[in-house]
């Protein structure tokens, strides 16, 4: 049984719908399991529990 853990900020409802949608269908498709057998887990952080090369994301520059 395939378990996912995708680790971002945080997104909407309908894009982590969608994203668990593309990833089941992935390992459908190459590791020939059935959808039911696919976990996926989001894990979301924001900017305060993240660091990029020592600065915390909060403090990181807005792209």
């Amino acid at each position: 049984m395939p378990i996912v853990t995708v680790q971002q900020f945080p997104r909407s409802t309908e894009q982590k719908r969608e994203l668990a949608q593309r990833i089941t269908a992935a390992f459908v498709d190459t590791c020939q399991v059935p959808a039911e057998a696919v976990q996926v887990f989001f894990q979301e952080s924001d900017g305060e529990n993240y660091a990029k090369g020592g600065v915390l994301g909060v403090d990181l520059p807005k792209r």
